[in-house]
């Protein structure tokens, strides 16, 4: 991306002032909406997929080194950190930009490929940020059901709407934690209308040992892929991630008010976390072992839940989820929210152990207490 003039700003800013009008929620969002008030200092707080082991000791060290650094722009540090993640990816550096998280490109690729005429194509469930930028900028959205391995249906998508405009995929999904496989993704790739995109959300990806979406990007395919460093390397607070699409299209999105200003924190922070070898393997496998203990407990108990792959997973309440959630909540354990196509299921994220000890017990007593 090129630097920015003065009168550059001036327009992004006032794209940005735009798009804010549109009023979405985010995850942090949706999560402080369900919880009405702020969790107290000793809540057990799980309903918003955030890495509870915080950013890595490299990534905390490169954020303290930089802040006596804080009055000043630096470009540089941004070009350091798309530079690292494109030779790890073996992509070029045109193709990637920093963003603050995912949540910008995505907002701003549904505003710039789908329209009155071009829908939005979505799983259902799934994260709700591009339906409710759709829905807002007069776009038609069409939810899909999951497949029932919980995967995305890509013929049932490509069915909906002959004139699309984005498919939105989030691999591993969200909120179910579940896999849809690459060769899916391909047949949806290489059978979508002419002009759409395919919007692939990577932001869970780092739980898995899946194959990314970036062989498509590095193909040269209408495939727009999101990362974010909020998950695995526990930067939620901080706020990086990275959009990674051929140039064209990249360009669309600028003009939108995509722009890569960083805090120099979030960026200091992220590429000390590209560069730890260690953190991904390490926190794959403290995530997994929490993750299938919490699913033995729930077998032992007679619980249903879908298997997940990722730092969350929904589990069946039997009855109207939000009553379950508030009575958690009076247990002092905040799990997350319910959606409409599953209203007796809701969202747990993975916690630490000592976090999962307490859910097991809160949630034992409100499922044995009669509605």
């Amino acid at each position: 991306m090129p630097r920015f003039s003065r009168r550059s700003f001036l327009q992004l800013s006032a794209a940005a002032s735009a798009a804010s009008a549109f009023n979405f929620m985010t995850e942090p969002m949706l999560a402080a909406a369900a919880r009405h008030h702020a969790p107290p200092a000793n809540a057990v707080v799980i309903d918003a997929n955030e890495n509870p082991l915080g950013p890595s000791q490299p990534a905390r060290q490169a954020m303290a080194s930089i802040i006596p650094h804080g009055g000043r722009y630096s470009t540089e540090l941004t070009d350091d950190l798309v530079s690292t993640f494109a030779q790890m990816e073996g992509l070029n550096p045109d193709y990637v930009v920093a963003t603050v998280g995912s949540t910008p490109p995505l907002a701003l690729s549904v505003l710039a490929f789908t329209s009155l005429q071009k829908s939005y194509v979505t799983a259902d469930p799934q994260f709700e940020l591009g339906m409710m930028i759709a829905q807002n900028s007069g776009a038609r959205v069409i939810k899909v059901p999951l497949t029932s391995t919980y995967a995305h249906d890509v013929k049932a998508m490509l069915a909906a709407d002959s004139n699309a405009g984005v498919f939105y995929i989030c691999n591993p999904n969200n909120p179910t934690g579940t896999l849809t496989p690459h060769a899916d993704i391909e047949y949806l790739v290489a059978n979508k209308p002419k002009d759409s995109v395919v919007l692939v959300d990577e932001a869970y990806i780092h739980f898995t040992d899946m194959p990314s979406a970036l062989d498509f990007v590095k193909d040269g395919k209408d495939v727009i892929v999101l990362r974010t460093f909020s998950k695995i390397y526990g930067m939620a607070g901080i706020r990086c991630g990275l959009v990674i699409a051929r140039p064209d299209l990249m360009k669309q999105l600028s003009q939108r008010g995509l722009w890569n200003f960083m805090p120099i924190t979030a960026v200091a922070a992220a590429s000390a976390s590209l560069k730890d070898s260690s953190i991904v393997g390490e926190r794959r496998r403290i995530n997994a072992t929490i993750r299938q203990q919490t699913f033995q407990f729930l077998d032992r108990n007679g619980f249903t839940y879908i298997p997940s792959e990722s730092n969350c997973f929904m589990v069946d309440t039997r009855r109207p989820g939000k009553q379950v959630r508030d009575a958690m909540a009076k247990e002092n354990v905040l799990i997350g929210r319910v959606w409409p196509i599953m209203p007796t299921w809701v969202r747990v994220t993975v916690g630490t152990q000592p976090e999962m000890d307490k859910f097991q017990a809160a949630f034992l007593k409100v499922m044995k207490t009669s509605a």
